[in-house]
């Protein structure tokens, strides 16, 4: 969908078919000056026989050519609350065909917070107006216009440049989840990384025979039995002043993943195309720093790889060397992402030397047990990294919940072949194993944090701030992380 918007300080409402009106939690209109054509009193009875405490938006037909749209607004909304009343106003017009709508200033809000409204109120519309219908053969294209009429002449969307980057990096996240493993494979994601050059960004990418002599086997051992290459790809981006440690991002890019070898059932195995999310995350979070030119230092790193069963895929029972120098004994294929964010997670520290690493993985099914698709998982060896991430995904309504970390669990991913072994079949407590073999690759006690975010990269049904799909669940956390503590 379209969405355009345009600002009036004379209009004839007269011939306007829906205006809209932001009300309070008993829908009461302030003030209905503009509005003085209209018999106040019908107006007013019509709401109260149509009220309804559980409803958010009221439609009022004031006559067979014009309708009042009513919006409830809770006393004191914060930002997120601006924007999901956008959202539940897109899921609105939308399943009611509307397509032209001129709100009208009637004092509701404090004129200082008007524009900051309207921005956020705009925003949560585009974030849940997101849809992917690239491979569709007929494309239905929507446009919705939106008006505002005010005497405010002065109107100016101060934050437009923050909020269109935010939905930029987020919109790329949902297009890069979204498409089909057919089409982004390995060797097509690391090119269309490339093309984020255009945005500022330094792009590198590291190759199958980069790889191989900087002895990264671990990453490249999961992706050995496709015909599609291996890849590390590092996006820079240098916006602080001072040569200031950056802040680092790595993402989990298994572009399709069958199990391997120990192949996956077939059932859902067609989900397995965003099990690269965690890696888009961090592409889109990289795309939006530079394009609102954020003032910070910040790498992302992407492993980039396909898992298939071939004559050459790696097998259960392998001992591979990681570019850590550590050994890892492969029990199971399925158990690859670790595998990948092992070398990535080495390389950024040795390399970049950064403040912090947050990896971002669909890593565990175990998460989706404990937390659903409410909450990601989190883990993490440093107690400010954990509560800046938990409070930062309160105020974008991206939550996460910390998870234990503790070296008894290390008994269960030791190995008697290797110095550890991919996953662990006694014990339980699958994702927390599963962090606990990351933490291994942390070498330096750099302060680091592990997102599990397999319940909140896709969804079957609609959330608050996105449609049915991708979610671009993280680019809000870590763009709000950034923003408060780093900024």
């Amino acid at each position: 969908m379209t969405i355009k918007y345009t600002f009036f300080s004379k209009l004839d409402l007269k011939k306007t078919k829906n205006i809209g009106l932001f009300c309070d939690e008993n829908f009461k209109i302030l003030s209905l000056e503009k509005l003085g054509f209209l018999n106040q009193n019908l107006i007013t009875n019509l709401i109260k026989n149509n009220i309804s405490p559980k409803k958010e938006i009221l439609t009022i037909n004031v006559s067979d050519k014009q309708n009042l749209i009513l919006i409830k607004l809770k006393k004191n909304q914060k930002s997120v609350d601006n924007e999901k009343i956008g959202a539940l106003f897109y899921d609105y017009i939308n399943s009611n065909s509307i397509i032209d709508l001129t709100f009208v200033d009637n004092n509701f809000l404090n004129k200082k917070l008007d524009q900051i409204f309207i921005e956020e109120f705009l925003h949560g519309i585009q974030l849940k107006s997101y849809e992917f219908k690239k491979y569709k053969s007929k494309k239905e294209i929507k446009d919705f216009k939106i008006n505002f009429f005010s005497n405010n002449k002065k109107i100016k969307f101060d934050n437009s440049k923050k909020f269109e980057s935010l939905l930029s990096g987020i919109n790329f996240t949902k297009e890069l989840v979204s498409e089909p493993g057919n089409i982004l494979h390995p060797d097509e994601y690391a090119k269309r990384l490339s093309t984020l050059r255009k945005d500022g960004l330094k792009v590198t990418v590291l190759d199958e025979k980069k790889l191989k002599k900087l002895g990264m086997n671990s990453l490249l051992g999961v992706g050995q039995g496709s015909i599609r290459g291996s890849y590390l790809v590092c996006l820079e981006w240098n916006g602080a002043k001072n040569n200031s440690k950056p802040l680092a991002f790595v993402g989990k890019g298994v572009c399709f993943d069958t199990g391997g070898i120990s192949l996956k059932p077939a059932k859902f195995m067609e989900d397995m195309t965003y099990d690269m999310a965690g890696s888009a995350v961090v592409v889109g979070l990289m795309k939006n720093l530079a394009l609102r030119k954020a003032k910070i230092n910040a790498v992302g790193v992407v492993g980039l790889v396909e898992n298939m069963p071939s004559g050459n895929a790696q097998r259960p029972g392998d001992i591979v060397k990681s570019y850590s120098g550590k050994t890892i004994e492969i029990l199971n294929t399925d158990a690859e992402g670790r595998l990948v964010l092992a070398d990535a997670l080495t390389y950024t520290e040795k390399k970049y030397k950064p403040k912090f690493i947050i990896d971002l993985a669909t890593l565990t099914g175990a998460i989706i047990v404990s937390l659903g698709s409410e909450y990601a998982g989190l883990f993490s060896n440093d107690d400010k990294l954990a509560n800046q991430l938990y409070e930062a995904g309160l105020k974008v309504e991206e939550k996460v919940w910390r998870m234990p970390l503790n070296k008894n669990y290390d008994k269960l991913i030791n190995s008697k072949n290797a110095d550890m072994q991919n996953i662990n079949y006694q014990g339980g407590a699958g994702s927390t194993t599963a962090a606990q073999f990351l933490q291994r690759f942390i070498l330096n006690k750099t302060p680091w944090a592990h997102l599990d975010i397999a319940g909140m990269a896709f969804s079957k049904y609609n959330g608050a701030l996105n449609s049915w799909g991708a979610t671009g669940f993280g680019v809000r956390l870590l763009n709000k992380l950034i923003e408060d503590n780093y900024e």
